[in-house]
Formats: C-alpha cells, structure tokens, sequence
C-alpha cells in the first residue's frame, strides 16, 4: 500500500510526530518531514529547522528538545528501514536544496507560482514549480465533466 500511498509525517515542538497530506502546504520551515515511498525514506528538514542545525544549536545542552527533534525522525526511518526488504534509500535534505526533489516530487502541488499567493489566507506550504494542475483544480474538472449532459 505505500507503493501507491506513500506516508507522511511531520514532526514540529508542537507534540508527537503526526500524519500529514501529501500536499505543498505540509512543508513548512519550522518543521521536519518523514516521507516513506516504499524504495525511498526522506527526511526533510524545513528551512529554519536545517538553519538551526547548520548552527549547531542541536549540540547545546540548552537545545536538548531540538536535539531530540533531529534524532526522533532519524530513529523512526531506521525502524521503517530494518523492517522492509528490500532497503529502501534513505536520503537526508534540506528545504530549497537539491535532494529535496525526491519530497517534492510527490506532493500535491497545491501552491504553485500560479496561485493567488495575494488572497489574504496567508496559507503557508512550499511553492511548486510544475506545469501540474492541483488535485483540487482536477477533481473540479472531473466533477465539471461528471454533472455535464
């Protein structure tokens, strides 16, 4: 099954680890991704979180919460990875750098450079350059299709 539905989980300081959409609104930079596809596992780390780490808070003691945040994914892809055969590529990456296509890939591109970034929602999520229409855009033409006589 996650073959076809691939999972994923976003981890924040906000409480345990929970199941996200697989839409460009999950990817959010104070958080950190769990993506398993089967034969791959990505660990995503947003933009503040990678920025953190780069900076090394994760390595004072003062910064134990973030250092378990960074090791709780880790543990997780690791009991995902044990589990399955054949080992799926486990891949670490960062918000905006390039291994980060392999998430990106596979998110419902919902926030695309031809949204109306400008309406006022304030919706957050990662832009997705794609000439794709959004599951929401296609599920309306079908549904426009569906009623037509």
């Amino acid at each position: 099954m996650v073959m076809i539905q691939p999972t994923l989980l976003s981890y924040s300081f906000n409480g345990p680890p929970q199941a996200a959409l697989l839409d460009a609104e999950s990817v959010r930079p104070d958080t950190i991704l769990l993506l398993d596809t089967f034969f791959h596992v990505v660990v995503f780390h947003g933009e503040t979180i990678a920025a953190w780490r780069e900076q090394g808070y994760h390595e004072q003691e003062e910064h134990a919460a973030f250092r378990d945040l960074l090791e709780a994914p880790q543990s997780d892809a690791q009991l995902i990875m044990d589990a399955r055969f054949p080992v799926p590529r486990y891949i670490v990456c960062d918000q905006h750098k390039s291994e980060a296509r392999f998430l990106m890939a596979k998110l419902n591109p919902s926030v695309t450079h031809n949204s109306n970034l400008d309406d006022g929602s304030g919706g957050g999520g990662a832009q997705v350059n794609t000439d794709d229409v959004s599951l929401r855009v296609f599920m309306e033409h079908l549904m426009k299709l569906a009623v037509q006589t």
